[in-house]
């Protein structure tokens, strides 16, 4: 009988998703909604307001490690694998949708490049995009990756790598995932001693961007690679 309940409410569920899509959800409904795809034969509503109420929002719910997840009653291992999977694909989602090769003349367009490849990167990540001399896009790539607040610059590794590419241009970006995007004075110094080995082989460094969230600054608007 008491599958014959949750069935039901779970057919309903569905049917609403489908006929109205998540607007009229609340967050834990929505939360509810997918953990029926880890969770095949049980009420998972009670696990769904325990998710919420134990992380903050459903935002910090999709955001949590696998080992975090699985501290709640209730989560095992599938269900951990499926809400860090909602995230990552998110990513994989936002990064896939972008114009292949987008000119990258400004810093607007250059942050919204970026933005992606940081979304919910916990920790610091450097890239680089690698630019044509019409300032379009050549390839972006992970530089270097480290902890929560520290990320190596090896200015030797990102020249190689901007000849390997044949540009003639390179937009770095890194992230502050604890912080806001406001640059540090190691900030400066590095991207500042990356400009003038970059110069040195006819290669020009266009910007740094800093990425806090959902939120960018662009160093050259900021005029920190002015001379």
């Amino acid at each position: 009988m008491s599958g014959n309940i949750h069935g039901g409410h779970r057919t309903r569920m569905k049917q609403r998703y489908l006929h109205q899509g998540l607007d009229g959800f609340s967050d834990h409904e929505a939360l509810e909604l997918l953990l029926y795809y880890a969770i095949p034969r049980a009420d998972v509503n009670p696990l769904a307001h325990r998710l919420i109420d134990h992380f903050g929002s459903l935002h910090a719910v999709l955001d949590a490690e696998a080992a975090e997840l699985t501290e709640v009653e209730g989560v095992g291992e599938s269900t951990a694998l499926l809400l860090r999977f909602v995230r990552d694909m998110n990513r994989r989602y936002l990064l896939d949708g972008q114009e292949k090769r987008p000119s990258l003349a400004d810093s607007a367009a250059a942050g919204r490049l970026f933005l992606p490849y940081f979304y919910g990167i916990r920790e610091e990540r450097v890239y680089a995009a690698f630019l044509d001399d019409e300032l379009r896009l050549l390839s972006c790539r992970l530089l270097f990756e480290g902890g929560i607040n520290y990320a190596p610059l090896s200015t030797r590794k990102l020249v190689e790598a901007a000849l390997r590419e044949k540009a003639t241009c390179v937009i770095l970006a890194h992230n502050h995932p604890a912080g806001q995007a406001i640059p540090s004075v190691e900030d400066r110094e590095a991207t500042l001693q990356i400009r003038s080995a970059l110069e040195a082989v006819q290669i020009r460094l266009l910007d740094h961007i800093i990425v806090a969230g959902e939120e960018f600054i662009s160093m050259e608007e900021c005029g920190h690679l002015r001379r």
